[in-house]
């Protein structure tokens, strides 16, 4: 297993190293200049001038890349070149927690209320059960989280007033853990949809295949209770691709959050990026696509590994 993960850690840095590439290389593409959006347009020529210098903006995008690389594999990601002084890495460190915190709650909510309906759905098969948790499955995955968002944001905030409409604590009010946890509640629904309807199938068709198993039916011979069988000698076997496919939601969770932390204005890894994107912020750009990057390939890593772990017929 140590070698599996070691062979699996040096063939992901050339794929690293390839996504770091085609990502400068789009940026740097696209139209417009950070120094245009940032600088007074009065400012004197000498004066631009000298801050693309200090910034490197003058340099070949080559000669910019491996710079970058190079601050990069030392731990700098540079300093951000719209908020002048500030490092990157202060900017992803302040953030992170508060998405950390939205997947972790988004996680958990998918899988506490996804297995148990897909469990539900596979025991009652072809019934007026199983087609609700279906089309319900299938209207979450169909449902784009944006505008799942915005729905939820005109209904039950601006209509009803049950929640604030984004943020992650009231303005001028002292610290709240119920106040934390009432501004998450929204954000932390639209995240987990698409994610719970998509377990919620999965569970349903690995738990469906488990219990046409020979050793369900001995089991059913032997007397023992239908929730026996399900829970104890099915469930085990048949949440081996719920597992592995767990690892495979983290960069699912953490794409997710880029859009729904700008439509709540979560402060977070997701809302930095996006501001970042329309300022033509390159350090932060590439710092998020990294760690966006490497989270994949951790997430396949945990898959392959927990496979392994929870059926020992996998050898590596």
């Amino acid at each position: 297993m140590l070698s599996y993960i070691i062979r699996r850690i040096i063939m992901a840095i050339p794929l690293l190293i390839g996504i770091s590439i085609l990502s400068f290389g789009i940026i740097h593409l696209a139209p417009g200049d950070p120094t245009a959006l940032m600088m007074d347009p009065n400012i004197k020529p000498e004066d631009m001038e000298a801050y693309k210098e200090k910034y490197g903006l003058n340099d070949p995008p080559h000669i910019q890349y491996l710079k970058w690389v190079g601050n990069m594999v030392q731990g700098d990601f540079g300093q951000s070149l719209i908020r002048q002084g500030t490092d990157v890495s202060f900017l992803i460190t302040e953030r992170l927690p508060n998405t950390l915190f939205l997947m972790l709650v988004a996680t958990f909510l998918a899988l506490i209320i996804s297995i148990p309906f897909g469990i539900l759905s596979a025991r009652k098969p072809y019934t007026l059960t199983d087609y609700s948790v279906t089309f319900t499955s299938f209207l979450g995955l169909a449902t784009p989280n944006f505008w799942f968002g915005l729905v939820l944001i005109m209904f039950l905030s601006v209509q009803l007033g049950w929640f604030p409409t984004g943020g992650i604590a009231t303005l001028n009010e002292p610290f709240s853990l119920w106040d934390r946890i009432h501004h998450l509640i929204l954000p932390a629904i639209v995240l987990a949809t698409a994610d719970m309807a998509m377990l919620t199938r999965y569970t349903r068709t690995s738990m469906l295949e488990v219990l046409k198993q020979d050793y369900i039916r001995t089991a059913r011979a032997k007397g023992f209770k239908e929730r026996k069988v399900v829970y104890k000698h099915g469930l085990r076997n048949g949440l081996i691709p719920i597992i592995t496919i767990f690892g495979l939601l983290l960069p699912s969770f953490f794409a997710g959050t880029v859009i729904v932390e700008k439509i709540f204005n979560w402060p977070g890894i997701g809302l930095l990026f996006i501001d970042a994107a329309f300022q033509r912020d390159y350090p932060v750009i590439m710092a998020i696509t990294i760690i966006a990057a490497v989270l994949t390939v951790v997430g396949n890593l945990i898959a392959d590994i927990l496979y392994a772990v929870f059926d020992p017929r996998i050898e590596y």
